[in-house]
């Protein structure tokens, strides 16, 4: 049996109320799943108390320059397709290991202030700088 939809008006003003029903709910959604980016947050200045966010998500380290507290927190979240790191250049001051794909990892920031260029061990050309202060 064919479904016959009403006459004109009465369809425009259906579609315009589930358009507008539509808006409203994509318009509410911060499309994050939660309470925030914490990585864009504290990207501007140090870290305080509730910790700090390195996403990882199309091979590249967001934010790629993060300043933090010294001894901060840091979580690291694998958004991407495989596995990465997030390992100090020097000084093996810090290094999540191997995380997999949809999982995270945390450090603790050193407790001596200073810049500590970062890399993926196994994706060399992911670069990052974490800012101690």
């Amino acid at each position: 049996m064919p479904f016959r939809f009403p006459s004109g008006t009465v369809r425009l003003g259906a579609v315009t109320a589930c358009a507008l029903a539509l808006t409203t709910l994509l318009g509410c959604s911060n499309g994050g799943g939660g309470g925030g980016d914490t990585a864009t947050e504290s990207a501007t200045g140090p870290s305080t108390g509730g910790g700090t966010r390195i996403t990882i998500q199309d091979f590249k380290f967001q934010p790629a320059s993060l300043t933090v507290s010294a001894g901060a927190e840091v979580t690291v979240v694998n958004k991407d397709t495989t596995t990465h790191t997030v390992t100090a250049s020097k000084g093996g001051s810090f290094d999540t290991g191997d995380i997999a794909p949809g999982k995270s990892a945390t450090f603790t920031a050193p407790s001596k202030p200073g810049d500590f260029p970062y890399t993926c061990t196994i994706h060399p050309f992911m670069k990052g700088t974490l800012t101690v202060e």
